[in-house]
Formats: C-alpha cells, sequence, structure tokens
C-alpha cells in the first residue's frame, strides 16, 4: 500500500474537462488515502543539516548494499527543501464528495482521451494483458488518472525529495526506504540521475510508482535491459502496473463491481464489506442490475453504498479489494473500475447521486466520533476516518432512530447527534 501516499500536482485545464466545461486543478485527482495532517510550516532545516544527514546516513546505505561510490555521487548535491517538507505535513484534506470527484475523473474528455490511448497503443497493451492476465481497460485507466496518460509525470528530483523527507523525521523511516530503494534503481542502472523525477513525494513515471514499488514490481517489458517508467515511451509503466495487479490478486474478466439497485424494505445492515455473497444470491433478495436482471455469478461480492441509501450502489468483487492497492480510498477505486469500463464502451451510471449533500470536514468528523463515542455507539478512534468501526456506529444510531442504518457519515446524522 505504501506505493502511493503522495500527491500529484497537474497543471492543464485539458485533463480535467468535465460535462460542463474545464476546471483548474490544484491537486492529483486521487484522494489522500490518510487523514490530513496539519502542523505548522518546518523551522530548523537546512542544507547544511541535510548534508550532515547524508554523511550519516552513509554507513547504514552501505550496509544495505548501496555502493559507496553510486551514494556519493547521487547525494552529493541535495539541497534541503523546504516546501517539500510544507506539502508533506499539509497534505490537502479530501474534501469532495465521490459525486463531485466522479465528474472530474471520469470526465467526457477523460474517457475520449482513454479511448484515443487504448487505440495507440492497444497492440502492446494486448500482450500486456495476455502475459499478465490483467485487463489492458484497467491499466488505461490507471494511466489515465496517475498522469493524465503520461502527460504529467512529475519533475521533481526523487533523490532530493527523499533524502529531505527522510532528514525530516516525521515519517523517517517511510522515507529512508524510498531512499534506499531509489539509490538502487540507480546503481541497477535502471535510469540517470538526471532522470530519476516524479512527483515531489518521490512517486515516479506514468503510473507513479514509489521507488520501493518499482524495485518489487517494475518490469522490463520491451527487453532493452532497462525498466524505464520515465521516459516518453510508456511500455514498462504500464506492464509494471499490470504485473503490480496481478501481484495483488487481479482477476482478469472477472469485475470490479457492477452497478445495482437496492429494493425497497432492503437491510442496510447487510451492506458490509464482511458480508459476501454470489451475485444470484444478491438477487433473491432483490439486489439485481437496474434493469432488474440477475448479475452474473462471477464470483463472491458484497454491496458497496459509497453515496449512502440515496446513491448509487454497487455489487463489488475481489478486483475492488486489488485495486485497493494502489490506493485504498473507495473513490480512487469507483473512478479507476468506472473509467475502464467507459473506456470499454460501457455507459455511465444509471443511479444519480444524493448532490444535495456535502461531505463533513475533519473536524465534523472528529466531532461525529466524539458524539457516538458519548451516545453510547462507541466508534474505538476519534481519528476523522470513517472506516468501518465508525460506520458501524452510525448504523446502530440510525437504527435506533428509525432512519435508513445505511451507515453515511452526513450532516443529518451529525446534527441528530447535536439535538441529542
Amino acid at each position: 500500500m505504501q506505493m502511493h501516499r503522495r500527491l500529484f500536482l497537474f497543471c492543464l485545464l485539458m485533463v480535467f474537462g468535465t460535462a460542463s466545461g474545464a476546471q483548474a486543478p490544484d491537486a492529483s485527482v486521487r484522494p489522500p488515502e490518510r487523514a490530513a495532517v496539519v502542523q505548522a510550516a518546518p523551522e530548523g532545516g537546512s542544507t547544511a543539516g541535510l548534508r550532515a544527514w547524508v554523511a550519516d546516513f552513509r554507513p547504514r546505505a552501505l550496509e544495505q548494499g548501496i555502493d559507496g561510490a553510486v551514494y556519493d555521487r547521487a547525494l552529493r548535491d541535495v539541497t534541503y527543501d523546504a516546501e517539500v517538507v510544507r506539502r508533506d505535513r499539509n497534505q490537502a484534506e479530501f474534501t469532495k464528495t465521490i459525486w463531485d470527484y466522479l465528474d472530474t475523473a471520469v470526465s467526457d474528455l477523460r474517457v475520449s482521451n482513454g479511448r484515443a490511448a487504448l487505440a495507440k497503443w492497444n497492440s502492446t497493451l494486448s500482450q500486456i494483458e495476455e502475459t499478465y492476465d490483467v485487463d489492458k481497460e484497467i491499466v488505461v485507466a490507471i494511466w489515465g488518472l496517475e498522469s493524465a496518460y503520461g502527460t504529467f509525470r512529475g519533475g521533481d528530483s526523487v533523490l532530493n525529495s527523499m533524502a529531505t523527507l527522510a532528514y525530516d523525521a516525521r515519517r523517517a523511516a517511510f522515507f529512508e526506504d524510498q531512499l534506499l530503494a531509489a539509490l538502487k534503481i540507480l546503481q541497477s542502472g535502471d535510469t540517470t540521475k538526471s532522470r530519476l523525477s516524479g512527483s515531489w513525494a518521490g512517486a515516479m513515471g506514468h503510473t507513479q510508482f514509489m521507488p520501493t514499488s518499482f524495485q518489487d514490481h517494475a518490469v522490463d517489458h520491451d527487453e532493452d535491459g532497462k525498466r524505464d517508467i520515465w521516459g516518453d515511451d510508456p511500455v514498462d509503466a504500464l506492464a509494471s502496473t499490470a504485473a503490480y495487479l496481478k501481484h495483488h490478486g487481479w482477476n482478469r474478466g472477472q469485475p470490479w463491481g457492477v452497478e445495482v439497485k437496492i429494493p425497497e424494505g432492503f437491510d442496510y445492515a447487510l451492506a458490509r464489506r464482511s458480508l459476501r455473497k454470489m451475485p444470484s444470491e444478491w438477487a433473491t433478495l432483490g439486489v439485481t442490475r437496474p434493469s432488474g436482471t440477475a448479475v452474473k455469478d462471477y464470483g463472491l461480492a458484497s454491496v458497496l453504498l459509497p453515496g449512502g441509501a440515496e446513491g448509487a450502489a454497487f455489487l463489488i468483487f475481489g478486483n475492488f479489494a486489488a485495486l485497493e492497492n494502489y490506493n485504498t480510498a473507495d473513490a480512487y477505486v469507483v473512478a479507476v473500475g468506472h473509467l475502464a469500463d467507459r473506456i470499454r464502451g460501457g455507459p455511465a451510471f444509471e443511479h444519480g447521486w444524493p448532490r444535495h449533500l456535502r461531505v463533513l470536514t475533519f473536524d465534523e468528523r472528529v466531532e461525529l466520533q466524539k458524539r457516538l463515542t458519548s451516545a453510547g455507539y462507541d466508534t474505538e478512534k476519534i481519528d476523522a476516518k470513517m472506516g468501518p468501526l465508525t460506520v458501524d456506529a452510525i448504523r446502530r444510531f440510525q437504527v435506533d432512530q428509525g432512519i435508513a442504518p445505511d451507515g453515511y457519515p452526513s450532516l443529518s446524522v451529525l446534527d441528530r447527534l447535536r439535538a441529542l
């Protein structure tokens, strides 16, 4: 999961065009995977301090197999980047609803660009699909969300960023591992120091691999002796993405999920990830395609309600979990899956979204958890993350309040708690 814990800044309006027109982005279309951590701007860091840290870290790097000459050449001119530290400490909280996110992530323009990319690279992608047994449309969809089909791959020095963040020490162990992996990439000859670039947080190439994930999963698909995910040719990056998904259990031909309709009187307590049934079993409970037909028995599936009882509903399969290894946010996984379906020629979602609702802020989510716990619906953690424990607490509260227990953390639920 460490593969993609970062934001990647995009620049052009056309990348984020929506059905209602283009909009200027200020961050990646991928939601962050963790709650925002807001701290004061870093103080006390300096290039002199960073270089002293580099000298101190050198023996540990050599113990991990890094050649001394490689280490010295790679890090001799690093400079402390206060902006990278500031960004890491103040990663923007994701404040979009899933429907607003999907409007951008699966815009008509992104779909059409995806179809064009698939057509251009179809021969290569078909070969990758056969080699790694991962659907080519999924690979293209990840490519589209991560770098707008290779348009924005990042231009920051990965070595400089990783060294700065390791020296900062807030998440030293994580970034030390990333720095060591980046040094091993150089040592193996996959790329050069000048080309080892990516986002400010170290994500690299067409599909934004972190250095450790590159080491574990990148492949030399074109057999030129290098695993090159940085250049204009995306072949190795696309194949590496397929290899990554295969490693994490992708099942070719199985959907990530299928849109379904929920019958009146449905027991929303059944809509949890831990409860899996065959689609034919769900059909006996009234959970079917919007047309009323049963979903094919692709495998065990759970009901997902990412927009609560008023939003679109899905039966999700094992491939949903495989995509979560790229990013754990439901919004990202749904976006990748739906973008792949649209690139393949599938329709937009049939059910609408409750666009009158807004997402709770970080402070409101903390308040929700505190009020639930105080009212006897223990969330066990006060961390602003709307995970299974909080969803279960919301459901128990909703049952006692006589409202649909969909577990959705809405403002109306918070207001009911405030009124107690």
